[in-house]
């Protein structure tokens, strides 16, 4: 197994994906191809004792910023690190590709490089969710924000195959995010895709609400790429604010600060449960090939992790069993 990383993607690239690419060298025995310009990834690959690790630098002296128009980009830096690891993906010489980078500027490289899976229109990025029963998987959560009623029966097939095939749910439950749960709630588009889902070849649960997501009433709920990344940012940034108020109250006071002690391991088992870097990335399911793409801003612990997922989904072959289940089960939604 052979991941190729983005050494040049994130808020703190090359410093956090290098120390990333170590951490799951060294614990998780995955090789790793440090993508970037030559010189510098491996002069900070050398201020780490990772001599006999299963790691290599392949040169791409071009960058994408954050801030980068995606198509324009892509279009006319080819060398770029972001492009050259996909190239790796598409040329067989890596099993998947991670970065935190661009997003935008990801999936488009994913699409002009790899190309889409037979039967899907639009590739979807689906981030897991911490719940009260564990986990679900949303998508999409930003790579389209407009969508039609297939394109969130094509989501929910291979939302349902990545939950039974990485994460493991033996018959995952399907839910479509409205604003109540009677079937004829919802916009056109998700009354229209309510429809199809009905008739779909796995197990539908109907429509679900915002609080459902962390209750964990299903374990893949669907929606389009502006809803889902609102509710997971929201999310987000309720986790943080909840911390940071919880942190705030228990230091005000000598009783509190004791009660903090007291609380303290229960407090890091909390944040490890809810912390996105626990989860690693987002796959983005539709393409030729395993892409995952980390947070902006992840640190070594996600990037570790969003190698060990990109690695997971390699070993699933995700992508084939993807586009072996699409058009049938969108022929049978017909």
């Amino acid at each position: 197994m052979r991941v190729a990383l983005d050494a040049m993607g994130g808020d703190r690239a090359p410093t956090e994906p290098v120390a990333g690419a170590v951490m799951a060298a060294r614990e998780l025995g995955i090789s790793v191809t440090l993508v970037g310009p030559h010189d510098l990834v491996a002069a900070e690959l050398a201020r780490h004792n990772a001599g006999i690790l299963p790691l290599d630098v392949v040169d791409a002296p071009d960058t994408i910023g954050m801030g980068d128009h995606p198509v324009q980009a892509i279009r006319r830096r080819p060398n770029a690190s972001m492009n050259v690891g996909i190239r790796l993906v598409k040329e067989r010489n890596a099993d998947a590709f991670v970065t935190a980078g661009n997003t935008g500027a990801a999936v488009v490289a994913s699409l002009f490089g790899l190309g889409r899976l037979p039967g899907v229109d639009r590739p979807a990025l689906a981030s897991v969710f911490p719940t009260a029963r564990g986990r679900c998987l949303i998508l999409d959560v930003g790579a389209n924000a407009d969508c039609r009623a297939g394109h969130l029966l094509q989501f929910a097939v291979m939302g349902e195959r990545y939950c039974r095939l990485v994460l493991g749910v033996e018959k995952p439950q399907v839910g479509l995010l409205s604003n109540g749960e009677e079937e004829t709630k919802g916009n056109l588009v998700v009354v229209d895709a309510h429809r199809l889902l009905k008739s779909a070849n796995f197990q539908f649960i109907g429509n679900v609400e915002g609080k459902d997501l962390p209750r964990g009433v299903a374990d893949v709920v669907v929606c389009d790429g502006f809803v889902g990344n609102v509710a997971i940012k929201l999310a987000e940034g309720i986790g943080e604010l909840t911390f940071t108020l919880l942190r705030e109250e228990l230091s005000a006071s000598p009783l509190g600060m004791l009660g903090a002690l007291l609380l303290r391991p229960g407090l890091r088992r909390l944040k490890h449960r809810v912390d996105y870097e626990e989860y690693g990335g987002a796959p983005l399911l539709g393409v030729e090939g395993v892409v995952i793409v980390a947070h902006g801003r992840s640190g070594a612990r996600a990037i570790r992790n969003a190698i060990r997922v990109a690695g997971q989904a390699a070993a699933a072959n995700v992508h084939q069993e993807i586009a072996a289940g699409m058009p049938a089960a969108v022929e049978e939604a017909r």
